[in-house]
């Protein structure tokens, strides 16, 4: 008598394997404060401009501005909001936010500006010392015992790598805070494989977007 075949065998079923949830990052987006209060509309000298820049760094904004639309759109969508500490940042942060948590922050305070010494009969402008100290602290490490242009790129590298990482959670990031050092940051950004999406420039109230893509 034949053996009967033998019955089939049954292949147990792999387990399911877990989805692979890829989270693109969200935007981070750099914007400048608004217009400050201390007036540009004077000449000094070096001396001068760096008393100017003293009141300056712990002055808030001119009265009766109205935020631009497309920044309060920014700041309604964005997870997080980043502010640096300098009262004319808080103050931004105060007229965009409209009572949502803003995560204040030193990190983002802009750059020094220390004059070199010029000789008392030179005067200039706020705004053309600012080229000038800037020059003098980006070529010649003028700091004046303030912080180096190495301290601060290392600082904008630290900005940057904290933006990114709230960012790769998916949600967008804005950071209200100062022109230069927000051109520092956003250097860093685009080393990291960020693009810079959409640009309004430095001027006050200004955003630049950056993208992962």
């Amino acid at each position: 008598m034949a053996d009967s075949p033998a019955p089939p065998k049954t292949v147990p079923a792999s387990p399911p394997r877990a989805a692979l949830v890829s989270v693109r990052p969200g935007a981070i987006v750099l914007a400048r404060h608004g217009e400050p209060a201390l007036s540009r509309k004077c000449f000094l000298t070096s001396d001068q401009y760096r008393d100017w820049w003293a009141k300056y760094e712990i002055g808030g904004l001119l009265a009766g501005q109205t935020p631009p639309p497309e920044l309060l759109a920014t700041a309604e969508g964005a997870g997080a909001i980043y502010a640096s500490t300098r009262p004319r940042a808080q103050e931004t942060a105060a007229a965009i936010c409209a009572g949502r948590e803003v995560l204040s922050d030193a990190l983002f305070i802009e750059a020094p500006l220390p004059p070199p010494h010029f000789p008392g009969w030179f005067k200039l402008p706020p705004k053309y010392w600012g080229v000038v100290a800037r020059f003098w602290w980006h070529v010649f490490n003028h700091h004046e015992g303030q912080e180096s242009r190495a301290e601060a790129e290392a600082r904008s590298e630290a900005a940057a790598r904290a933006l990114i990482a709230r960012a790769e959670s998916g949600q967008d990031v804005l950071v209200l805070a100062h022109g230069y050092f927000n051109h520092m940051v956003g250097r860093r950004l685009r080393a990291d494989g960020w693009s810079l999406v959409h640009n309004q420039g430095f001027k006050y109230w200004s955003q630049r977007r950056f993208e992962k893509r």
